[in-house]
C-alpha cells in the first residue's frame, strides 16, 4: 500500500493536515504516537493532540518499535506522528538507526491500509552549534529523503497551508 509523507516546521499545521488526510478514509483510524512525555511541555502537546482527535481514533504507542505499531494498526487507516520524535528516541536510546529505518520501510511496504507519516523539516535553519544537534539534523534529513523517495505523495505544510511536492493532493 502506498503512503503519504507530510513535512513541515514546528507548529506549521502538519499534524492537523495529516489528520484531515486520514479522515478521508473510513473510521476507525489508528494514531501511532511516537512522543514520550519527558516534561510538562510535551505532556501538554500530547494532551492537545488527543483532545483534537475524537473517539474514532485508536491510539497506539510506538516510540521505538514503529514497525510493530504499524503492524498493530492492522488494515485501519494509520497516522504516524511523528518520524522526527521516533528518530530522537532512537538516537537517545543509542539504537541502530539504519536497521530501524529498514524495518520501517519493510513495515510500510507490508501495510494494507492507508498511511500518513508526519515529520519535521529541520534542515531549513542555521547550522546547529553542537555535534549532537548536527548529527540529528543530518539523520533527519536522510530519513526524510528515504521516506519521501518511497512515498506516493509528499506534502509540505507552512503556516497551515499544504503544498503538494509529489503525487496527488
Amino acid at each position: 500500500m502506498s503512503y503519504t509523507l507530510v513535512l513541515g516546521g514546528a507548529r506549521s499545521g502538519k499534524s492537523r493536515h495529516a489528520e484531515a488526510l486520514i479522515a478521508r478514509h473510513t473510521a476507525p483510524w489508528a494514531y501511532i504516537a511516537t512522543a514520550e512525555a519527558w516534561d510538562e511541555e510535551m505532556r501538554a502537546r500530547i494532551s492537545e493532540h488527543r483532545a483534537r482527535r475524537g473517539a474514532e481514533w485508536v491510539t497506539i504507542d510506538g516510540p521505538l518499535d514503529l514497525p510493530a505499531a504499524l503492524e498493530e494498526a492492522g488494515p485501519r487507516p494509520a497516522l504516524v506522528d511523528c518520524l522526527t520524535l521516533w528518530l530522537t528516541n532512537l538516537m537517545l536510546g543509542d539504537r541502530d538507526i539504519a536497521a530501524a529505518t529498514v524495518g520501517l520501510h519493510d513495515a510500510l511496504a507490508a501495510r494494507a491500509g492507508p498511511t500518513v507519516l508526519v515529520a519535521n523539516e529541520v534542515g531549513l535553519g542555521i547550522v546547529p552549534e553542537n555535534a549532537l544537534a548536527r548529527r540529528f539534523r543530518d539523520a533527519a534529513g536522510v530519513l526524510n529523503q528515504e521516506v519521501a523517495a518511497r512515498a506516493a505523495s509528499v506534502h509540505f505544510v507552512a503556516a497551515g497551508l499544504p503544498l503538494v511536492l509529489k503525487g496527488k493532493p
